[in-house]
């Protein structure tokens, strides 16, 4: 078994080299192995964990860090001068530095130490780095790109800065639930290191962070490296293997604002987003009108603005004259109702003095004729009592009349009872010779009632019939049990009939379903591709035209047996879905003439694609496991064995799609084993869960396995439903079953019903039988009912004898009714003396009332005349209370009028605008207050105050006053009052117009003046950047034969300036603008290499790394490369710089700033850390290379 790798060989002196063994456990490839970045290109997007989202872009928090994101410059705009930062103070600030170095040589923000643990190719591996040069060298698939990975993720950048997979999860070694990555970079000066670890999950895309040990979130990560400047996210500083591509792809626009990011001063990038910004405004500002044109015609609309104005003031004045007079009117229509009110409430309080005057006078003459009315009143009191009193008389009287009428109505009621008793005394004897009739006859009953009870009839024995019917009812239950028993079994056989029916209607939806299944898949077809489905359509109408059977494509023909690996299946299948497959190449000739040269499959030229190809000797693969080795691998089969397909079409799922070589499992498989096994003969595939691994072996040295996955996406046409054919001859099979068994219940169901009806008939014997035996018994019954019936009528005649025998006699009942004649006779006397006592007292009362009457009229006599007296003495009393009306009248209205006018005055002044409410305010408190203090100054007898400045007009004059105004407003013309507003308006817009012309002045000063300060600042330090940068580039090409220059670009828009890399590597060619596609890989990768080191002296980022740049380069070109490079990283003051490649040249320049890390892996290294050294065997081949000087270089292995 294969054990890779034992990192790391370190250089550190002139003397020796040193190594720290490191031990891998495998060699399996990581399973993100990238595809090219041109390919993922604008398909891939980063993502992590919830953190992390925040800080995906890790370059805009480093322009928030330095002030130059567009956010960051806006914020800055608040100086007092209203200029963009940063100030005059700073603006040649030279080159920033990074943060200064320690005494350990390291570079705050340099890498000093990376640990990982189950990280792609990596089980457990710690290495420490140097503060210069870091050369990573070993072979591929060793995991030296790994390295970069670490430093990417572990800093919490995207995955996709590398080129390679999206999630984060996919980092983690397979056959591994969990690992982290553990950075240790350099703390600032006098502060501890910063150790970051991320701890990443295989089943999770979330991840979490520790700093120094103690959680944190992403956010916080990223802050920490925008304050040490770390710049992974710019190519400049941080190439990975799979961006090379991409920095020579980059326009020159993008490269000076990488370059801006990674060297110069840091506030190129602020400097240069406000000449963006300020200067589209400008631009905006100019190319809108000429600028003095503008202001001019703006002047001229001004002049005449106020001109217009000037020819309208007298209509305007008149408006107003207007406006003056419509506001007295309405003053005047508030001023008269209150007037009237004042006017009206003083009449009011005039009328209410002089009322309460005659109610004096009233009250007065009242007083005087008083003694004559109380006489008067007295007499009238004694005629009121006497009329009582003779009233009372007479209602006595009648009540004695009514007494009278009562009694004489009782006597005639006791007179009807004394005949009727006496008519009683007569019907005695009538009802004596009727009780002997009723009891002779009731006698004669009796006797016929015995006579008839005597006589027989003959009935049968009721015991006979009830046995009969007993025996008829026992033989009817042998039947009735059997017809119960076959009703049973009919009621089975019809239930077990109803449930074969559901069954067979069950069957025949299931297959009318499977059949929908076509039409739903081709729909389906319908709507993604439509011009296959559309030839599909032809081709089923047009089979005729084809020597051989044509198969429709695979969405269609092609059916999952299991949905589990419908996903699995579609990744196979791929593009091919829609792929019609012939099985001659006549056919296939036929196919593509039709179909595709012409327009006659839908009216129009389509494109579809067809496959053909014979079978020859040696074209069929085998698949690469038997079933057995499958089992043990863990797999679950082929993915041929899981789809159903027509017979012919088997040739083209094993040619082209190699189904029956593409093993499918869950992700509990282990991968290096299934890799070892695929590849024993020819290279196959392999599906585990929901990744695709394409297995390739190397061609050079151990042949190697590499594996390349793939996410196996969500099945989208193979995840519908399908037709399987086995399936639907399984339901048809069972259909024709379950209508073979209908048939025999419908059969079964004949004959029982057969059975039912002779047992019904039977029955029916029975039934006749039982109705006799019925009848027979009701005969019985009969003869039972008629003697109870004579009993009864016996009894009750026996007792009717006894009571007539047992009446009382007659003569007791005369005694009894003569006894009640006395007593009625008796009553009748008693009321004939009440009847006389009340005669009499009506006579008394008579007398009484006769006397009272006269009374009456003597006291009435005196009444009148005494009226006629008091009628004398009330004329001035009459004629006072006629005038007292009157007043009161008048008194009443004015009250009611005041009232009105005062609610009208409270009306209009809720009505009135309020500046003419307050003006009515003014004029009333004004007049109040002069009301009062003339009331003062007539009750002290003093001096009137004056009446100047009141208004103390009346209502008449105020109406006056109000017919002038309107008589005074007719006269005045109407102005529209559209020409007011019109005036106001322009006379706003002449305002606004002026302010207009001011600010567009002056904001035309402030861009212009924002562009120069920024732009003498930026171009210089640009300038001065670039022409370090182009020095260093050219002297680098010049030390290859070639030409190498840099240019700056300028543009009239400042976000189109640019960096133009110019390249020349022949004679006879001049120099070429670098591009993607001009230069070859090779030329693209030399460039590449040289500008990032012409860059590295300028850099401000702590550290930089490149990723196998020497790739594609000749022996010449790379070993100038790896000699300037060493030159240039190994300075004092260079950064840390990181060089990953898996090859050197021999005899190349080393320094002792460097160290040399080597990857190693092989079959036969240990499991035990500190078993072997490598550094002893570099020591080793140093001491033994002949012409080499201790300390200068050391040779690849």
């Amino acid at each position: 078994m294969a054990r890779p790798a034992r990192p790391l060989a370190e250089r550190n002196d002139a003397n020796h080299v040193r190594s720290t063994p490191v031990k891998v456990k495998s060699e399996r490839k990581p399973n993100v192995k990238a595809e090219s970045a041109r390919r993922d290109s604008g398909k891939r997007r980063a993502q992590d964990d919830p953190e992390d989202d925040e800080d995906a872009g890790q370059g805009e928090e480093e322009d928030d860090e330095e002030g130059g994101s567009p956010k960051g410059r806006k914020r800055a705009r608040a100086n007092t001068d209203g200029d963009s930062r940063p100030s005059q103070e700073n603006a040649r600030e030279k080159r920033v530095e990074t943060l200064p170095r320690d005494v350990d040589g390291f570079i705050p923000g340099s890498i000093m130490r990376i640990q990982l643990k189950n990280f792609v190719t990596y089980d457990y591996v710690e290495f420490r780095l140097g503060p210069h040069l870091n050369m990573i060298i070993g072979p591929n698939g060793t995991g030296k790109s790994t390295i970069a990975c670490a430093i990417c993720i572990g800093l919490n950048w995207p995955p996709a800065t590398l080129g390679r997979a999206n999630e984060v999860n996919l980092f983690v070694k397979q056959g591994t639930t969990d690992g982290y990555i553990e950075i240790e970079l350099k703390g600032p000066k006098g502060k501890g290191n910063l150790i970051i670890r991320r701890l990443l999950k295989a089943d999770s895309k979330t991840s979490t962070f520790l700093l120094n040990g103690v959680g944190a979130t992403g956010k916080e990560v990223s802050n920490q490296m925008a304050a040490l400047n770390v710049q992974v996210g710019n190519l400049c500083s941080f190439l990975p293997q799979d961006k090379v591509s991409e920095f020579a792809a980059m326009s020159p626009q993008q490269l000076l604002r990488e370059t801006q990011r990674a060297a110069g001063d840091r506030n190129l990038e602020s400097w240069h987003q406000t000449l963006i910004e300020d200067g589209a405004e400008f631009k905006k500002i100019l190319e809108a009108r000429p600028l003095y044109i503008m202001i001019k015609t703006e002047e001229e609309q001004l002049k005449q603005m106020r001109d217009r104005n000037e020819a309208i003031e007298r209509d305007v004045q008149r408006y107003k004259e207007r406006k003056k007079i419509e506001e007295e009117i309405k003053l005047l229509a508030v001023l008269i109702p209150v007037q009237q009110y004042r006017e009206l409430r003083d009449k009011y309080f005039n009328l209410k003095i002089l009322q309460r005057q005659w109610v004096d006078k009233v009250r007065r003459l009242k007083e005087k004729n008083a003694p004559a009315h109380a006489f008067k009143e007295k007499l009238e009191r004694q005629h009121s009592k006497l009329d009582k009193e003779r009233d009372r008389l007479k209602k006595a009287i009648q009540e004695k009349m009514k007494q009278i009428n009562n009694k004489i109505m009782m006597n005639d009621k006791l007179e009807g009872e004394s005949e009727e008793i006496q008519m009683k005394l007569d019907n005695l004897v009538k009802e004596e010779k009727s009780r002997a009739n009723r009891i002779k006859n009731t006698e004669t009953t009796i006797e016929k009632l015995h006579r008839e009870m005597q006589r027989e009839v003959k009935v049968e024995d009721d015991a006979t019939v009830n046995e009969e019917m007993r025996q008829l009812r026992r033989e009817r239950q042998t039947v009735l049990d059997r017809r119960n028993a076959l009703d049973a079994e009919i009621r089975t056989n019809s239930d077990a009939a109803a449930r074969q029916t559901r069954q067979v209607a069950g069957k025949k939806d299931d297959i009318k379903k499977l059949e929908d299944v076509d039409v739903q898949k081709l729909n389906n077809l319908y709507q993604w591709n439509r011009e296959t489905a559309e030839t599909v359509k032809w081709l089923r109408q047009n089979k005729d035209k084809f020597k051989m059977e044509v198969f429709e494509p695979p969405c269609l023909s092609v059916s999952v047996t299991n949905r589990q690996y419908a996903a699995a299946v579609e990744a196979v299948v791929g593009g091919n879905s829609t792929t019609f497959v012939t099985q001659c190449k006549e056919d296939y000739d036929t196919f593509n003439r039709i179909v595709n040269d012409t327009t006659a499959v839908c009216g129009r030229r389509i494109r579809v694609t067809a496959w053909n190809r014979p079978k020859r000797d040696g074209m069929y693969v085998e698949p690469p496991c038997t079933r057995e080795e499958l089992k043990e691998l863990g797999f679950d089969g082929y993915v041929l064995d899981y789809v159903t397909y027509p017979e012919g079409l088997l040739w083209f799922l094993q040619c082209e799609l190699r189904m029956h070589r593409v093993a499918v499992g869950d992700d509990r498989i282990d991968v290096r084993k299934a890799m070892d096994a695929v590849t024993r003969r020819e290279p196959a595939n392999f599906i585990t869960g929901w990744t695709m691994n394409q297995v390739t072996r190397s061609s050079y040295g151990r042949r190697l396995a590499s594996n390349m996955t793939r996410p196996v996406r969500q099945a989208r046409t193979f995840g519908a439903a399908s037709v399987d054919p086995e399936l639907k001859a399984r339901l048809e099979r069972e259909l024709n079953e379950l209508q073979l068994e209908l048939a025999m219940y419908t059969e079964e169901g004949e004959k029982l019903m057969q059975r039912w009806t002779q047992l019904q008939s039977d029955d029916a014997e029975f039934a006749s039988r039982s109705e006799e035996l019925k009848k027979r018994k009701a005969a019985i019954q009969a003869e039972v009912k008629r003697q109870t019936d004579i009993k009864t009528q016996l009894t009750r005649a026996e007792n009717n004898l006894k009571q007539l025998q047992n009446a009382p006699s007659v003569e007791e009942d005369r005694r009894k009714y003569k006894a009640n004649l006395l007593k009625v006779c008796l009553r009748r006397l008693q009321i004939i003396k009440e009847y006389r006592d009340l005669g009499r007292g009506i006579i008394c009362d008579q007398n009484e009332a006769a006397r009272i009457g006269l009374e009456y009229l003597q006291v009435g006599a005196n009444v009148a005349a005494l009226k006629k007296m008091c009628a004398e003495k009330d004329v001035k009393y009459e004629a006072a209370v006629v005038q007292f009306n009157k007043v009161n009248q008048e008194y009443a209205m004015a009250k009611t009028e005041s009232k009105n006018a005062l609610d009208d005055s409270r009306r209009v002044l809720a009505d009135a605008e309020p500046d003419i409410k307050e003006k009515q305010d003014v004029i009333a408190n004004a007049r109040l207050a002069y009301d009062r203090d003339a009331k003062k100054a007539e009750e002290t007898g003093s001096t009137p105050p004056d009446s100047e400045g009141i208004d103390l007009r009346s209502s008449e004059e105020l109406g006056a006053e109000l017919e002038r105004q309107e008589a005074q407003l007719e006269i005045t013309l109407n102005t529209n009052p559209g020409v007011m507003e019109e005036y106001e308006k322009r006379k706003r817009d002449i305002e606004v117009l002026e302010r207009t012309l001011e600010t567009k002045q002056s904001n035309r000063d402030r861009v212009a003046k924002n562009i120069k300060k920024a732009r003498d600042n930026w171009e210089p330090a640009l300038r001065e950047l670039v022409d370090a940068i182009g020095a260093k580039f050219s002297e680098a090409f010049d030390g290859i034969g070639c030409a190498g220059e840099i240019r700056v670009t300028p543009h009239d828009d400042f976000d189109k300036w640019a960096i133009d890399i110019l390249v020349k590597f022949r004679d006879d060619e001049k120099l070429q603008l670098l591009t993607g596609q001009r230069q070859s890989g090779g030329e693209r990768s030399l460039t590449t290499i040289l500008y990032l080191m012409s860059l590295t002296e300028q850099a401000r980022a702590p550290f930089s790394l490149v990723d196998e740049i020497n790739q594609g380069m000749d022996q010449r070109a790379e070993r100038l490369v790896h000699n300037n490079m060493v030159r240039v990283t190994c300075k004092e003051d260079s950064g840390q710089y990181f060089l990953i490649t898996p090859k050197l040249l021999p005899d190349l320049k080393y320094h002792e700033k460097m160290k040399v890390l080597c990857v190693n892996n092989g079959e036969w290294l240990p499991e035990e850390t500190g078993v072997g050294s490598m550094r002893n065997m570099i020591e080793g081949y140093v001491e033994k290379s002949r012409g080499r000087r201790a300390g200068v270089g050391v040779n690849a292995i």
